[in-house]
């Protein structure tokens, strides 16, 4: 369901992971850890995904997940 919701959300928008729990009737905590298990970011764009104040996680934490997710936000015209 999360990845449905996440794969739902157009090219150049993003929402909060409370947003997306509440569209789904899930919490903000399984919508996070769907986005960590998620190993296909450009099928499923968990990058459109952001926290309430700020970019949230991206790639579980690895170097350079956070840049990555923000060159692809940026590249879809998103600027937080």
């Amino acid at each position: 369901r999360v990845w449905q919701a996440i794969a739902a959300i157009p090219c150049g928008q993003v929402r909060t992971y409370g947003e997306l729990a509440t569209e789904i009737g899930s919490g903000p905590r399984a919508v996070a850890n769907a986005c960590g298990a998620n190993n296909l970011p450009l099928v499923v764009p968990c990058h459109r995904v952001v926290a309430q104040s700020g970019l949230g996680g991206f790639m579980q934490g690895q170097q350079g997940g956070l840049h990555i997710k923000q060159w692809l936000l940026q590249h879809e015209g998103v600027h937080l």
